[in-house]
């Protein structure tokens, strides 16, 4: 039997110094020990190391993947006896099986890595359940925290708290060990006892009624609760001495949240609302005029941008236009008044084609995309890109556009709208202002749009772009 010392439990640099010697010795698993030094159960008087420790120069040459080294580190955390074995066996079959990491089904692979991944969630849930205590000592304020993890983790994970707390003093007592962070260093230290951390603070009644107010009842899970907050953490945590009364009476809460009457609407969103608009034919539609083609663009379903948005938006102007103007999609204010360009790139635009002498009664003016894409934030949507997929499915409709109205010249307003129109993704900055052709002859030019005119924050520099955005409005009409 060939034994090897470690200083500690997770003493990673010393097993692996071990175990290379073990390996390049030819010393199987079999007959392979790796023993703490003063844990609990391992070694006795009669109990000496085989060798000495040795220095990592003094070690020979053996060459490991770098995913099962990352693993090791990982594996050697877990409270498992038999983790330094199972972690030896690895290294001994990677000898003659260098891809043995590759192969997930193999037994002694996937049991390291489900170690891995136990390790991994309980740091997860160190982060999560953490709680810290007001104190006072000698040089002010601090806070201090007593945690248990299901495995040794807290080297691992003080760097987390580190970068989150970095303005306080703080300590995280542990049976395997401590973290202190001082403003300055984080060092580690013993093992500490619960009674070493503060048992409350007068912070920690805030906390409960915090808690109390966003605990839903009508959402209680009490499986999936304890799945994701195992009662094993529930003695550390504050909030915990609140569950059974909650959960107790939680079928009576969301009784009362069911019977409770309904808030009235919001009166604001209700006029600002767009009309219900009369879906119209199917996505395959040819339409015949421009009246008609609305009304397909109403009832399209060929991509999912219907869905949230008030109604499609199709462009306005002349039938017999020579120019026709394509932004990107409708806004805010465009999706509700079911009209582009309304809003406030709308009125940078109407006064850019003032200056160039453009009536824009004169224009037909559309969209490459004809629902809003947005997110939600608070009471505002806030406008998202449409993807490649969205623009595609869109030209469609816009295609029937240019057949119906018959421009001469087509101004794509940025690189959305430029896909729109060209089939492919432009340069905007490389091919803006020069003519391209288009099917059917008519011509095309590329511009920025005028919201990105909004977004410039430097009163020059906005100056400058809108002069040439003009510019461009200019040279379209010229081609006319």
């Amino acid at each position: 039997m060939a034994s090897a010392w470690l200083d500690d439990e997770t003493d990673f640099d010393g097993w692996r110094q071990a175990a290379r010697r073990f390996r390049l010795e030819g010393v199987t698993p079999a007959e392979a020990r790796f023993a703490v030094r003063g844990a609990a159960g391992q070694g006795s008087l009669f109990d000496t190391p085989t060798a000495p420790p040795v220095e990592a120069s003094q070690v020979g040459e053996l060459r490991v993947p770098k995913d099962f080294v990352d693993l090791a580190r990982e594996v050697i955390l877990h409270r498992s006896q038999d983790r330094f074995d199972l972690l030896y066996r690895l290294l001994w079959r990677l000898g003659d099986e260098p891809d043995l990491m590759k192969v997930a089904s193999d037994i002694d692979v996937c049991e390291a890595m489900e170690r891995a991944k136990n390790v991994s969630r309980a740091s997860h849930k160190m982060k999560a359940f953490v709680r810290f205590r007001r104190m006072e000592d000698e040089a002010g304020e601090a806070w201090v925290a007593w945690f248990e993890p299901a495995h040794r983790v807290v080297e691992k994970t003080a760097p987390f708290f580190q970068r989150r707390y970095t303005n306080l003093r703080w300590s995280i007592l542990t049976p395997d060990g401590c973290a202190f962070w001082d403003g300055e260093a984080l060092t580690y230290g013993p093992p500490a006892t619960r009674d070493m951390a503060p048992a409350e603070d007068e912070i920690e009644e805030f906390w409960k009624t915090y808690y109390a107010s966003t605990f839903n009842p009508a959402r209680l899970k009490m499986k999936t609760m304890q799945g994701e907050m195992a009662k094993r953490y529930w003695k550390n945590l504050p909030e915990a001495a609140l569950i059974p009364e909650l959960a107790a009476r939680s079928a009576v809460r969301t009784e009362a949240m069911v019977s409770a009457p309904a808030p009235e609407p919001n009166a604001r969103l209700a006029k600002a609302t767009a009309p219900i608009h009369e879906r119209g034919p199917a996505d395959g539609l040819v339409a015949s005029s421009l009246a008609e083609l609305e009304k397909g663009v109403q009832g399209c379903r060929r991509c999912p941008l219907w869905r949230d948005a008030t109604q499609g938006v199709c462009g306005e102007g002349p039938r017999q236009a020579a120019l026709m103007v394509v932004g990107e999609q409708p806004g805010d204010q465009e999706d509700l008044a079911g009209r582009p360009f309304v809003g406030p790139a709308g009125q940078v635009f109407n006064a850019a084609l003032e200056e160039a002498g453009i009536d824009r009664a004169d224009v037909y003016v559309t969209n490459a995309v004809k629902h809003f894409k947005h997110e939600p934030r608070g009471k505002r949507r806030l406008h998202k890109t449409p993807n490649a997929g969205e623009v595609t499915a869109c030209r469609w409709w816009l295609d029937q556009e240019r057949g119906l109205v018959k421009p001469r010249v087509v101004l794509a307003l940025g690189a959305t709208a430029g896909l729109g129109v060209l089939g492919r993704k432009p340069a905007v900055t490389k091919e803006r202002g020069e003519p391209l052709a288009l099917e059917g002859g008519a011509a095309a030019l590329l511009t920025v749009h005028p919201s990105y005119l909004l977004r410039l924050p430097d009163a020059e520099a906005k100056a400058r772009e809108r002069e040439l955005f003009v510019r461009d409005l200019m040279r379209a009409k010229a081609l006319l």
